[in-house]
């Protein structure tokens, strides 16, 4: 997407330019998808208003297709005031200046509200900063830009205005912003540094996980997911995997590692819990057996960030340090070695 909004008073105007890998895309799914406090039958009726210009013409039909590299121009209408409350839950800053502020999102916090999760959010701890945010996503998203799992600890960046929010979401939709994650993964890799292209959908059997699609499998939803693999350490029965996610599915980099035979250590969902334990038996090693019961939740860390700032241009790297308890495991298995 690309802003054309220099103006903060005029936020809820906007242009943003259609990524190419959006074309043959429907415009209200497009709007929806880049929009999410706009329900695709408000999209359609904001379109059918006249409120949506494409290359400075208006178009009132929500089924217009989308060739890509297209110059949108959105009315959106103003957002609801948030109901959410403030609270004082401790973040830990890594950088902020006028237009953003990167965070280092503990494991276990939800990034926004939604399926009934209303507390404990980093929006309520980010309301309770008492600083500007975003409002282009909703007010149950203030701020928010991109995602990380519950279970997964790390960089996040917020944004502090509309300006910047567009900007960096323009650069997370063109796969520009480079993401680099550390994960203790049970198994021995067979390779150093592996591209695994494989496209997710839904488990078919539990709608709350997400599997690996081959080309005979018939779903209704099935997105294309690329992830780059380096081994950074190895140890016996465990590794240590350094992660880039080239695209941005939910639990994408679980999934993949999961597919690979090295499921995230700790990751009750997709395995990595079990066989992490029955390992460290199999090693009789007990002070492992310890770290892992000690490991609160998915051994996966997003540690890096690399984007360019909304305004200066400049390129900006945060990188978060391991949580405490990913650091004691990787001790006891370096210790072994």
């Amino acid at each position: 997407m690309r802003d054309k909004v220099s103006d903060e008073t005029m936020a809820r105007a906007v242009t943003i330019e259609v990524p190419q890998e959006f074309a043959g895309m429907r415009l209200d799914n497009f709007l929806a998808r880049h929009f999410p406090d706009l329900s695709r039958s408000r999209c359609q009726q904001v379109i059918r208003n006249g409120r949506v210009k494409i290359d400075g013409v208006t178009v009132t039909k929500p089924g217009f297709i989308l060739r890509g590299k297209e110059l949108i121009e959105v009315e959106l209408p103003e957002p609801e005031p948030s109901t959410l409350r403030s609270e004082p839950i401790p973040l830990s800053v890594l950088y902020e200046d006028d237009d953003l502020l990167v965070v280092d999102k503990p494991r276990g916090m939800v990034v926004h509200p939604g399926a009934g999760v209303r507390s404990g959010t980093l929006v309520n701890a980010l309301l309770a900063m008492g600083i500007p945010l975003s409002d282009i996503a909703g007010p149950e998203r203030l701020g928010i830009v991109h995602r990380l799992d519950k279970g997964t600890s790390g960089v996040i960046v917020v944004a502090k205005t509309n300006f910047a929010h567009l900007k960096l979401a323009q650069q997370f939709a063109e796969h520009k912003v480079d993401k680099r994650y550390l994960a203790v993964v049970v198994g021995e890799p067979e390779f150093e540094h592996k591209v695994v292209a494989a496209p997710l959908m839904k488990h078919p059997e539990d709608p709350e996980k997400f599997a690996v699609a081959n080309r005979y499998t018939f779903a209704s939803h099935i997105v294309d997911a690329v992830t780059e693999v380096w081994v950074r350490e190895r140890f016996r029965g465990f590794a240590l995997l350094e992660v880039k996610p080239i695209t941005g599915r939910t639990h994408q980099i679980r999934v993949h590692l999961q597919h690979l035979g090295l499921p995230v250590a700790g990751d009750e969902t997709y395995n990595g819990r079990a066989k992490a334990f029955k390992v460290a038996r199999e090693l009789k090693r007990d002070d492992l057996l310890n770290a892992l019961q000690s490991l609160n939740g998915q051994a996966l860390h997003a540690w890096k960030l690399t984007f360019v700032h909304p305004r200066t241009n400049e390129p900006i790297t945060v990188e978060a340090p391991l949580p405490d308890d990913m650091r004691k495991l990787l001790a006891f298995l370096r210790g072994s070695e």
